[in-house]
């Protein structure tokens, strides 16, 4: 379970429906821009999760939305089962609702829901530059597995990134295991 941060109020979380993707879209787009201010070279122009990878993961029920009052988007967490796995494949928060723990809320429920499943772990990729990515998830207790710990589909995940032409300085592959046998 996730620890609450008691600094801001509790922001819903659920499944998403798939009425809402394409504010997904513009969830993810304008979170793109965080990015783009921290620094991060995109090789082309950012561009969003396909509508049928958004729609793959809500079918697995690993679409997860953050939502206002209104009960509207504000952010959300798509992921996927690999190999036992949960993959984290994005989380975005639009930029107006940033820092008040809504990625923290989102992971929170994809790891109460991935353990529910009895996945063996998370896993994600990330920029390790930028100051809000890799601290952030290292402090809910990710970490970069050795080359020979990596499960292998987060090392072709990682390869696919770096020849999409994502700099390999910058990638970093981030596990957080759910039971010690693995």
């Amino acid at each position: 379970m996730m620890p609450v941060d008691e600094r801001y109020p509790h922001i819903p979380t659920r499944l998403a429906r798939f009425d809402e993707l394409d504010e997904l879209t513009v969830i993810e787009m304008d979170a793109a821009e965080a990015l783009i201010e921290a620094g991060v070279p995109f090789p082309d122009e950012p561009h969003p999760l396909a509508h049928d990878q958004l729609a793959a993961c809500l079918s697995e029920g690993l679409l997860f939305v953050a939502v206002d009052e209104s009960d509207r988007p504000i952010g959300f967490l798509a992921a996927e089962e690999i190999d036992g796995r949960l993959y984290i494949a994005e989380i975005d928060v639009l930029r107006r609702y940033q820092r008040r723990g809504i990625g923290r809320g989102l992971i929170g429920t994809a790891l109460d829901a991935a353990r529910r499943r009895g996945f063996s772990a998370a896993m994600l990729t990330t920029d390790r530059f930028v100051p809000f990515n890799y601290p952030f998830y290292a402090s809910l207790g990710f970490h970069e597995p050795g080359p020979k710990a990596a499960p292998a589909a987060l090392k072709a995940i990682l390869d696919k990134e770096i020849a999409s032409g994502m700099g390999a300085d910058r990638r970093a592959g981030m596990v957080l295991k759910f039971r010690t046998e693995e």
